[in-house]
């Protein structure tokens, strides 16, 4: 039986010439693959020598950088099981995480070190200064070369997602799942070995770790690693790329620029968007100013891509394109009875990349399932007769934000607790920018209470994407016969905000 480990099928797509580039940087600084072969190998020594065992959790939360892409490649060397969170979570957030996962190590930023001491766990930095460094003591290290045996549902990364009750769910993939995806899309993204990847995106989730850099690895590609969103960047780097996988914060930016032209995008063969609805406004703009059409698809953290739009063939704004090979997929009501074509219903899909469920949460794993293995995404689509789908909205009140997932309920908790407030609601409002902005709309308890002080009292406890954009304050929240508030109602009052 071959071993089912990630690194395996990467390190077997590697390009003959191991002196070829994989991550650069515009300052010159780069590793080509030999070398990230050889750093991930001295992690993973690392790793050994610190006793992490197969299935252990490795928690990390760093900022982007080449390092840490090693530190990932290393994780599924050693059979350890890799769990990234956002940079932007606070330590009060980070603390719920290291409780519910029980990680072998932690891996944060070193100036958070002293927030996690209270929870008696391991931890290192990937600083390269001082002592408690994985890259130091990978300096020191031979490179630990076994890959890891392990079956196809053996975890890989566990990535955290909103759960309809405020509480995040860590969703458990496996290296047969992110293989089976990125071999997929490696395919019918027609993945070249030239290709040069415009790599922006964090990779603290599914789209810049799992689509676009295992995309580039499958491809023995090179990949132009920039630290963060920055649109004059991405202008520079336009024409030396041929790849640009983005969300449509990425592509309203561009519109925006003064030096964005079709003549900068002559080299480019591909650009993608996901994580958050692409405007069809947006998708004829740009249409209209390159000539290249935005392939937009649509995916999950519990599965990776599920849909795309074609390589070859009509890309059409406001639909996510068709199940890839190998997902199923339908449109059902809310008692799972399939809908007929051209009717708005819950999508259901299931595939090789269908997670292996959430952390120690065989019930709500339960809850989201079908007893035939579909899971239930909860979000609101409709499937045309060619089997197109597009999205029309949310059974749940996920707010998309910038690419972020954001839950509301967990941001009205605290401000409910806040001194003056009454009550609250929190609702996506279209953001030119962002996809959704979050807007909190509050009854006041008592009149002095400002949109400030909201802010203020907000500080330190949520990761800044989920902060309000705007407070708006108002004398009650509409409500329905049940009592239940009328969210629809809400975003149809604040719709034009932005």
């Amino acid at each position: 039986m071959s071993n089912a480990n990630l690194y395996e099928l990467f390190r077997s797509r590697f390009p003959a010439d191991m002196s070829k580039i994989f991550l650069q940087q515009e300052d010159g600084l780069h590793l080509t693959y030999g070398e990230i072969d050889r750093l991930s190998a001295q992690i993973a020594a690392v790793l050994k020598a610190r006793n992490i065992q197969k299935g252990d959790r490795i928690l990390v939360q760093v900022e982007k950088s080449m390092a840490a892409v090693a530190l990932y490649l290393a994780c599924l060397r050693t059979g350890a099981v890799y769990l990234p969170l956002n940079t932007a979570y606070t330590p009060q957030e980070v603390d719920y995480f290291i409780t519910d996962a029980r990680p072998a190590l932690l891996v944060p930023d070193p100036e958070a070190c002293a927030n996690f001491t209270r929870h008696n766990i391991a931890m290192l930095t990937l600083d390269a200064q001082g002592m408690g460094s994985l890259i130091t003591e990978a300096d020191s290290q031979d490179p630990f070369q076994p890959i890891a045996e392990v079956e196809d549902n053996d975890l890989a990364a566990i990535l955290y997602t909103s759960g309809t009750t405020g509480r995040s769910k860590g969703a458990m993939l496996s290296h047969k799942n992110l293989a089976s995806n990125a071999l997929t899309l490696h395919r019918i993204w027609r993945w070249r070995p030239d290709d040069i990847l415009l790599h922006a995106l964090p990779i603290f989730h599914v789209h810049g770790l799992f689509v676009a850099l295992h995309c580039a690895l499958l491809g023995g590609s090179t990949v132009w690693f920039l630290p963060r969103l920055d649109v004059d960047a991405l202008i520079r780097l336009l024409p030396k790329s041929t790849v640009l996988m983005g969300v449509p914060t990425f592509y309203s930016r561009l519109l925006g620029h003064p030096d964005f032209t079709k003549d900068l995008c002559r080299t480019m063969r591909l650009f993608i968007s996901g994580s958050a609805p692409l405007l069809e406004e947006t998708f004829q703009r740009f249409e209209q100013v390159t000539g290249q059409r935005i392939l937009e698809r649509y995916g999950m953290t519990e599965a990776g891509m599920i849909t795309s739009n074609p390589y070859e063939g009509a890309r059409l704004a406001g639909t996510v394109g068709f199940a890839l090979p190998g997902v199923s997929l339908r449109i059902c009501d809310e008692a799972g009875k399939e809908l007929p074509r051209g009717k708005i219903g819950v999508l259901e899909y299931k595939g090789p990349n269908l997670f292996q469920g959430y952390w120690e949460m065989p019930e709500k794993t339960a809850e989201e399932m079908r007893p035939d293995g579909f899971f239930i995404s909860g979000d609101m689509a409709i499937l045309d007769q060619e089997g197109r789908v597009s999205i029309v909205g949310r059974a749940k009140d996920l707010i998309i934000s910038g690419g972020f997932n954001i839950y509301p309920k967990e941001i009205e908790g605290l401000i409910d607790l806040i001194p003056g407030v009454g009550e609250s609601a929190v609702v996506g409002c279209p953001h030119p920018d962002l996809g959704e902005a979050v807007v909190a709309v509050i009854v006041r308890r008592k009149d002095s209470l400002t949109e400030n002080d909201v802010r203020e009292a907000l500080q330190g406890q949520l990761a800044r994407f989920k902060q309000p954009r705007r407070v708006i304050f108002r004398d009650s929240l509409p409500r329905n016969t049940m009592g239940k508030v009328q969210k629809n109602r809400l975003r149809d009052e604040v719709g034009n905000l932005f």
